[in-house]
């Protein structure tokens, strides 16, 4: 069976380099993943598309069809790559609330490759001080590395950030190999076996 990975992107232009970034690492990915003869389809969400949705739930507590349809392909990924542009040295809001109004348990185990865009490279530590507690939080299983791209990394003709895609994508691949994510009930509640499964680990 065909697995989905699922990249949450919370850029606001369009194209933007959140959306750029994990495209090449969603592209990284499915290719590792094939090697390993785990093949991959790739869903990508745009949460600017997402946005009016977002509010409207925040304040009705209804998601829309559309909200529901993407927070479903997040329980039943197999792996999940977020990127978020930094606004005032963290996420920005709009995937702070994506992620607020996602039921934790939609994330238990739920291998995830961390990423963020900014314009210096003084905003890198992002991925340590601001993603990484969040999916923490979330019992996640997070990739042991994360990707950070300033302005100036895409017109650097070194490679340096095309190999940090690769490392990254690499060890996400043999994450998700080893310990798929686990679909979960449209309710998003964990069946009795697998919450066993998490106590004994």
């Amino acid at each position: 069976m065909i697995g989905e990975l699922v990249v949450v992107s919370a850029g606001i232009a369009t194209p933007s380099s959140s959306q750029l970034l994990g495209e090449r690492l969603a592209d990284a990915s499915a290719r590792f993943l094939a090697a390993s003869d785990t093949p991959v389809t790739v869903r990508h969400i745009e949460l600017r598309t997402l946005a009016s949705h977002l509010a409207h739930q925040l304040v009705s507590q209804v998601p829309s069809p559309a909200l529901s349809d993407a927070y479903a392909a997040l329980g039943r990924a197999v792996g999940v790559i977020v990127v978020s542009p930094v606004f005032n040295a963290s996420y920005s809001g709009l995937f702070k609330l994506f992620f607020d109004l996602l039921d934790e348990d939609a994330m238990n185990a739920r291998p995830v490759l961390l990423a963020a865009t900014g314009g210096t490279a003084r905003h890198s530590l992002v991925i340590d001080t601001a993603l990484l507690p969040l999916f923490h939080y979330l019992k996640a299983t997070v990739a042991p590395l994360g990707v950070f791209a300033a302005t100036a990394d895409w017109g650097d003709p070194s490679g340096h950030l095309a190999a940090r895609i690769d490392a990254a994508a690499r060890a996400f691949a043999e994450l998700v190999v080893s310990r798929p994510g686990t679909p979960v009930a449209d309710e998003f509640e964990l069946d009795a076996g697998f919450t066993d499964l998490l106590r004994g680990s």
